[in-house]
């Protein structure tokens, strides 16, 4: 039986609470809250926390009940031992992290934003959970055996930190141990492309919860998990469909736009997919928060099939 326990008003999100779900096993979620109407989850990515979507998450509670999670091993949520095969890692075990989180808090069907890792779990929970998710949005990803599998020099150098940190404990933890705030902040200044969209009080909330050993470790686990025991269950389901509608949106100025035709690799995986490019790097909720928010609200907001992309 999942727990709740009130935290206080969230600093970074106006008008949100903050709670910790605990699901058992020694696994706590941290989770804002806020607002009414059809439940929503924003789930971030690497190297943020749910404070990613302060630009954007105040408007949509006027509309819809938010969730914004902290990922397990990011942020204030638990940060497990990875298992074997980086089991505990896995995007299914972060999947069902979300469903138990959000049946906790009494919802048991919901939409769900997701950039970066976060896209990822929700791309796994629409194939575990599909009876859980009604709309999903994923931002600033391809497939993530889509993008293994066509690896070349140009995405492995743009993209380095897919393969350095699946390398083996404790290699990169110590490394990035050594200087932590250069390496945080040379992963975000190199993904975004509009000077100053993660302002310096984000960035350092950013600092304070990836800096802990734990913290670092979890990182590394989560992507040695999508190396490994995510592929395997990816090629397990690889003639599965995401069966809701899936709207794709993604930076023009990033690595991804400019290596994938990005609505092909999800018409590869998902039976109703529209989408299209804003003009920023990675984080399009930082880098242009207004272009995101409406077309997140023209996506969640229609009924039946998707919108047309532009």
């Amino acid at each position: 039986m999942s727990e709740l326990r009130e935290i206080g008003p969230d600093p970074f999100l106006e008008g949100f609470r903050l709670v910790d779900v605990e699901l058992g096993d020694g696994v706590t979620i941290r989770a804002a809250m806020a607002g009414e109407g059809p439940p929503l989850v924003l789930l971030h990515g690497h190297p943020q926390t749910h404070i990613t979507w302060r630009k954007i998450a105040p408007e949509l509670a006027r509309r819809f009940t938010v969730v914004c999670p902290d990922l397990r091993g990011y942020g204030d949520s638990a940060k497990p031992e990875g298992g074997e095969g980086h089991v505990n890692y896995s995007k299914r075990a972060m999947a069902a992290d979300v469903v138990a989180t959000m049946r906790a808090l009494g919802h048991e069907r919901f939409a769900m934003v997701g950039h970066d890792r976060g896209g990822r779990v929700g791309h796994r929970l629409a194939l575990d959970h599909p009876e859980s998710l009604t709309k999903l949005c994923v931002i600033d990803i391809a497939p993530t055996a889509t993008m293994y599998a066509r690896t070349d020099k140009d995405f492995a150098s743009r993209y380095f930190w897919w393969f350095f940190l699946i390398q083996p404990a404790p290699l990169p933890e110590r490394m990035i141990l050594a200087d932590v705030e250069f390496f945080l902040r040379e992963h975000v200044e190199r993904q975004n492309k509009i000077p100053g969209a993660t302002e310096e009080a984000a960035f350092q909330e950013y600092l304070r919860c990836y800096r802990s050993p734990e913290g670092v470790h979890a990182v590394c686990e989560d992507y040695r998990a999508a190396a490994t025991i995510d592929l395997e269950h990816d090629a397990a389901d690889a003639e599965s469909r995401v069966a809701c509608p899936l709207l794709a949106l993604w930076g023009a100025r990033g690595v991804v736009g400019r290596t994938y035709d990005v609505l092909e690799t999800w018409r590869e995986k998902a039976v109703d997919v529209t989408g299209r490019p804003l003009d920023c790097g990675h984080t399009l909720q930082e880098e242009l928060p207004k272009e995101t928010l409406r077309a997140l609200l023209d996506f969640l907001s229609s009924e039946g099939a998707s919108p047309r992309s532009a």
